[in-house]
């Protein structure tokens, strides 16, 4: 059976704010990884779509379809690294192996004379992505406490979005001094992705596995996929819809460009974007150790609806930059808890298997909606994609009521703890 939280929903305590302090070390060192390859992949991914469409030529459509397809084949590896890591009960190898191999495709980015070489060098990346994403994640849940998990998905989504809003800052600044040369800023971008490689390898330690946890030989059976429970797949089935509304962000940088704004400050669209989800991720992820997980959930929604209407109905800068701001807050209130409420739903022995499962079927939502936005862009109007995201985040709030009943009474308190 999954563990249950140690708190009862709806009681909240007056320190919630230092849990930081009780977090094990392993899950700083992780976040710390994270960060550091997420400056690397930010560096290249904000001025990514620009170069696409100005320095190569490709329409919004192409950009579209990059973006889904690399998203989904991370989030197919995913299935796959995260079952291997339940069947031999181990999670860092394959961890490192998938930053290793992110580090050493970012060369090809400055290399890359073609669309052709930009769409590979993207779709190796998201191997790697995919490669190591499961077992990180199975790996969080394995080191936090049961009572800790929603503050250790939180802190380690944190410090990855200081490095999904560091990576564009340098690259802004980096623009000014190579003057607009995107080759030069991609090959600093080498640097912060062999240094997550480095630390994950002499920092990051896998606890032991507890003794007497069922071995599993076969994680992507029907049989062992059942075991998942329907908590699990009620939570994915929200997600999915979810992610439906929430299409590449590689739409907020056209749509501020298109909007007039300059060139070179372009990658201040995620900047501003990841701070205030970095600021988020962490408050949020403690207080649902505490509070309803559904009802923040639901709040979560209502901002990415907000921010998608801001965004289609404003026309100047400002107008737009809110909408910016209030996706990086949906953002921040979201993705670490739905990453808490996958390791509450699920035993410990098919951790893997069940982020795999999630991010297969999350990937599989961002294709659809990352091409389905770029068809709209591309044939009605950047108004039409973001009033079409709207519309599915409204729908995806439909399933957040039944999760929201089905979580607390898995909350309730219990006659005698379980092991």
């Amino acid at each position: 059976m999954a563990e249950k939280p140690a708190s009862v929903a709806g009681e909240i305590p007056k320190k919630v704010p230092r849990a930081w302090l009780r977090l094990p070390a392993g899950i700083w060192a992780l976040g710390f990884v994270s960060m550091l390859m997420d400056v690397s992949s930010e560096m290249i991914h904000a001025l990514l779509p620009v170069y696409l469409v100005v320095g190569l030529g490709a329409t919004a459509l192409t950009v579209g379809v990059i973006e889904g397809i690399a998203e989904a084949t991370a989030a197919i590896t995913k299935v796959f690294s995260g079952a291997l890591s339940d069947r031999i009960g181990r999670r860092k190898e394959l961890a490192a192996l998938g930053y290793g191999l992110a580090a050493l495709t970012k060369p090809i980015f400055p290399l890359a004379g073609s669309v052709g070489w930009l769409v590979a060098a993207r779709f190796i990346d998201r191997i790697g992505k995919g490669i190591r994403g499961a077992p990180r994640d199975a790996l969080v849940a394995d080191i936090a406490p049961a009572d800790l998990r929603g503050a250790a998905f939180g802190l380690r989504q944190a410090l990855d979005t200081v490095g999904a809003f560091l990576g564009p800052l340098l690259a802004v600044a980096l623009m000014w001094v190579f003057a607009d040369d995107f080759a030069s800023v991609f090959w600093v971008a080498v640097v912060p992705a062999f240094g997550a490689l480095a630390m994950i390898l002499l920092l990051v330690h896998e606890p032991e596995r507890p003794a007497g946890l069922r071995r599993v030989r076969n994680p992507l059976s029907r049989a062992e996929l059942r075991l998942l429970g329907g908590l699990y797949w009620a939570v994915v089935a929200v997600a999915a819809a979810f992610t439906l509304a929430r299409f590449s962000e590689a739409f907020l940088i056209l749509r501020a460009e298109g909007a007039g704004l300059p060139l070179t400050l372009v990658p201040l669209v995620l900047v501003a974007m990841n701070l205030v989800y970095a600021l988020a991720a962490y408050p949020v992820g403690a207080l649902s150790d505490h509070a309803p997980r559904g009802v923040i959930l639901g709040v979560g929604l209502a901002v990415l609806i907000a921010a998608d209407l801001w965004l289609a109905l404003s026309e100047g800068l400002w107008g737009i930059g809110t909408g910016v701001l209030l996706w990086g807050l949906h953002m921040g209130i979201t993705q670490g808890l739905l990453s808490a409420l996958v390791a509450d739903a699920v035993p410990a022995e098919l951790r893997g298997t069940a982020f795999g499962v999630f991010n297969l079927v999350s990937g599989g939502a961002m294709l659809v909606a990352s091409t389905v936005a770029g068809a709209l862009w591309e044939f009605v109007g950047p108004q039409a994609t973001f009033l079409a995201g709207a519309a599915f985040a409204a729908a995806a709030m439909l399933g957040v009521l039944p999760l929201d009943r089905a979580l607390r009474r898995r909350r309730r308190p219990v006659p005698q703890a379980q092991a």
